[in-house]
């Protein structure tokens, strides 16, 4: 499928929506890209890295003449963006995102958008702990996955042209739900976000209640770096993501919990045995991820 679009206006030309222009750019996908940001040193920076063409701060008279809108902006300011400025949308032009969370979201999102305007909601398996524009990169999909998540209102038509704009910066695409992405998403991604934060606060809290001046990190090897890469990430965009998805993730935070105290209470009977098992059933799970 040949994806040309005439103009895309990215809304956060962040570690994706940056990295999704410089693609766009190089292999032709669009005539012109156009940032829409708060800030105005990170917008100026996009157009340095080449993400994208020129910058407004205002989306209105841009939104005019776009054919394709991503929001690439932290989840929960989706609705405030299109209240804001999805009027000025023409029919035909296609809106999509990069979010993390769907499943309510997507509902309330087509509820705002015009007539004539589609929504298809898309969640691109490329993130990282780096944020920004600089973090960006034009190879950053290629070998990813893209979830797509139609619902009954969306255009086929749409829905073809964002799977062929996916599947033409390298990445392969998955169809599913909204609440099923939720939960999903939920499970594997959003619970170890949460482990990783949790997991970095608790030993904040042993360095300061218990050995007072001694670098406990500094002691630290590749385990604790690579069990805790992802509470690098940006605080901003995790708040929105966890409350989004936040009856999917209380119901997960008690079945982790409740495997963290069959640690505790096999530790205080001291079963080596158990420990073991435990560990081993563990250790074979992770074979598997890929």
């Amino acid at each position: 499928m040949s994806i040309h679009f005439k103009q895309v206006a990215i809304v956060g030309v962040g570690l994706i929506g940056g990295s999704l222009g410089m693609i766009l750019k190089r292999d032709g996908l669009a005539e012109g890209v156009v940032g829409i940001g708060r800030s105005l040193t990170n917008l100026e920076l996009a157009v340095k890295l080449g993400a994208i063409d020129r910058f407004e701060r205002e989306a209105g008279e841009v939104m005019g003449d776009s054919d394709l809108v991503i929001l690439a902006t932290p989840v929960e300011s989706y609705l405030g963006h299109l209240r804001n400025w999805a009027k000025h949308l023409k029919p035909g032009t296609i809106v999509s995102d990069v979010g993390s969370v769907k499943g309510q979201l997507i509902e309330q999102v087509e509820e705002l958008v015009p007539p004539g305007v589609c929504f298809v909601g898309a969640h691109p398996i490329a993130g990282m702990e780096k944020s920004g524009v600089r973090a960006g990169s034009p190879d950053l999909f290629r070998g990813t996955t893209c979830i797509l998540t139609p619902t009954a209102r969306t255009n086929t038509d749409a829905l073809n042209k964002v799977q062929g704009l996916w599947e033409a910066v390298g990445s392969v695409i998955i169809s599913l739900d909204p609440f099923l992405h939720d939960w999903i998403l939920g499970a594997v991604s959003h619970l170890p976000h949460i482990a990783a934060f949790a997991l970095m606060n608790a030993l904040a809290d042993l360095q300061r209640e218990t050995i007072g001046d001694v670098p406990l990190l500094d002691f630290s090897g590749g385990g604790l770096r690579d069990a805790t890469r992802i509470a690098a990430s940006s605080p901003e965009m995790w708040r929105d993501i966890l409350l989004r998805n936040r009856e999917n993730l209380l119901a997960m935070i008690e079945t982790y919990q409740r495997h963290l105290q069959k640690y505790k209470e096999l530790l205080k009977s001291q079963d080596g045995p158990g420990l073991e098992k435990e560990m081993a059933q563990a250790r074979e799970a992770r074979h598997r991820l890929k």
